[in-house]
């Protein structure tokens, strides 16, 4: 007996097959244009977003797929068209809101989404290098996660995840490029070549205002931010417009770095945001033959977390030491990151760790008042 295809059935198999920037079915977004049916041979037109989508080829494959797997299909023809300008406005509607001021979602009080704001005293202690990480690893456990890279100055976060890609726009909502399971935005993607970032503070907190705003991040399980090091003008916007967001200092074993770094963690009695805890990078090498060696000294982090235990008054958790390794460096050259590249080595166990600590909250958050505004300049 032939199996007699229906529209009903080919929109179920639709359903089942997201946009890969959004995050959400097709069907769902208003992208499926029309579905034709002659026997066991299925014709389906998809609206694209925009012109030249960068994800136009994994989403023709990604309906190819579901539709094939229906019982009686023999072939499948997709084709493409793209929305027009009314029909961008609607689906940005319809993620969005009809807000005319765009908002900051993870600023809301009823927002989800867990933010670190991943902090330094000093430059060169690997504090983008340990975002990066952490946030391939924490989308290796099945979150959501998006990179903020608000290192204005020294933008560093596509090289380290091996991406040149530009982000697209639908309507006025920035879509953010995606690598590694993780997705990100920098204001290098909409610089040419490695041009410099000259600007001041109101323009640094505006850029940074957008990214947050304007950026369609979908449903975020962990936002990481990097911020800039020292205690500046990025570290003042992000108290402000995100007061919920935890601090994450990362040092290094010398207690000359170690000394900066509490400026760094000290900066949330005036921002009044949590301190998530202290990550020391670059600690005991491990050698080929299983023994280690200092390189940098040691009990730095420890020392970071016990001083601002007491400056704070709370406890400040030492959540981990990351061993000095040629591969940390070599992985941020070629853009795939050590917990990937070498997901064995004492370097990129340590950083799983630490990850499966920022994965569950310390204290339940069950009939407590998170208290959390936005302040705009």
């Amino acid at each position: 007996m032939t199996n007699v295809i229906s529209e009903d059935a080919v929109r179920s198999a639709l359903a089942r097959v997201d946009d890969p920037e959004i995050g959400k079915p097709i069907t769902e977004l208003g992208m499926v244009k029309s579905i034709r049916i002659d026997g066991a041979n299925v014709a389906v037109e998809v609206f694209l977003t925009i012109a030249g989508c960068p994800m136009k080829n994994t989403i023709v494959a990604n309906v190819e797929a579901a539709v094939l797997e229906i019982p009686g299909v023999a072939n499948v023809q997709v084709s493409t068209d793209v929305m027009s300008d009314e029909q961008r406005r609607q689906l940005r509607t319809n993620l969005r809101g009809s807000a005319e001021t765009p908002e900051i979602p993870f600023a809301k009080p009823n927002s989800t989404t867990r933010v670190f704001a991943v902090a330094s005293g000093k430059g060169g202690v690997g504090k983008s290098s340990m975002t990066v990480n952490l946030g391939v690893a924490l989308a290796q456990r099945g979150l959501s996660v998006g990179i903020l890279d608000a290192d204005i100055y020294g933008h560093s976060v596509p090289g380290l995840l091996g991406s040149d890609a530009r982000p697209s726009a639908v309507d006025d909502m920035i879509m953010p490029v995606q690598a590694h399971g993780v997705k990100m935005i920098s204001i290098a993607q909409f610089t040419e070549g490695n041009a410099p970032v000259m600007w001041r503070g109101p323009m640094l907190q505006r850029a940074i205002q957008q990214f947050l705003a304007d950026v369609f991040w979908g449903d975020l399980d962990i936002l990481l931010l990097d911020l800039p090091p020292g205690t500046g003008d990025v570290a003042i916007a992000i108290g402000q417009l995100l007061p919920n967001a935890e601090l994450l200092v990362v040092t290094t074993p010398q207690s000359a770095a170690a000394d900066v770094a509490e400026r760094a963690g000290t900066a949330s009695l005036q921002t009044h945001q949590r301190l998530a805890g202290v990550i020391e990078n670059m600690g005991a090498m491990v050698l080929p033959d299983g023994s280690t060696i200092n390189v940098f000294g040691e009990g730095g982090g420890q020392q970071v977390a016990d001083r601002l235990s007491v400056l704070t008054g709370t406890d400040v958790a030492m959540l981990g030491s990351i061993p000095l390794d040629p591969e940390l460096r070599a992985g941020g050259d070629t853009g795939v990151p050590v917990v990937l590249s070498h997901p064995d080595s004492p370097t990129a166990q340590a950083i799983n760790a630490v990850a499966d600590k920022l994965h569950v909250r310390r204290e339940s958050l069950a009939g407590k008042t998170l208290g959390l505004g936005v302040a705009r300049s």
